[in-house]
């Protein structure tokens, strides 16, 4: 379903790249992991999951910056080897439907609202949250383990 009133916002080209670097450089808190399953290990550069065999970075990600009481650290993914940023910004990506939960934040990064979502809810739930005129983006996480998957802006 496209939307003309949000944009997805996948983690930016330079902290994917960055990733890469820092795997390549030895950094403690970057690890190479070879995908297992279908489905659970999402790359948050190009929202599509990594197929078994496939190999992901994980490290740790701040999808909201220190410094505040809702600051947000956590485990991310993303392709070890390039990939092409998501870029259908005005469409939910369909693979992340179910399972998500969304938290809105307000200008000064504190959470104002949160929804669980399933299957076609998504958009409803978007626009409900950006019903409020104080909520400034929406982080879309997965439900079962918490970690960040992508933001979303107002359009």
């Amino acid at each position: 379903m496209t939307s003309h009133y949000f944009r997805v916002v996948p983690l930016r080209s330079e902290a994917a790249d960055a990733a890469r670097r820092a795997l390549a450089a030895g950094a403690p808190d970057h690890s190479l992991v070879t995908a297992d399953a279908p489905k659970s290990y999402p790359c948050r550069h190009c929202l599509k999951c990594a197929n078994p065999g496939e190999r992901v970075i994980l490290f740790p990600f701040a999808a909201i910056e220190p410094g505040g009481p809702w600051t947000d650290i956590g485990p991310i993914f993303v392709h070890a080897e390039a990939c092409e940023r998501y870029a259908e910004t005005e469409t939910f990506p369909p693979q992340f439907r179910d399972g998500r939960a969304m938290r809105a934040y307000d200008s000064e990064q504190s959470m104002i609202d949160a929804l669980v979502v399933q299957g076609d809810e998504a958009e409803a739930c978007i626009a409900g949250l950006l019903e409020n005129s104080a909520a400034d983006f929406i982080n879309v996480h997965s439900v079962t383990r918490g970690c960040y998957t992508f933001g979303i802006k107002r359009a």
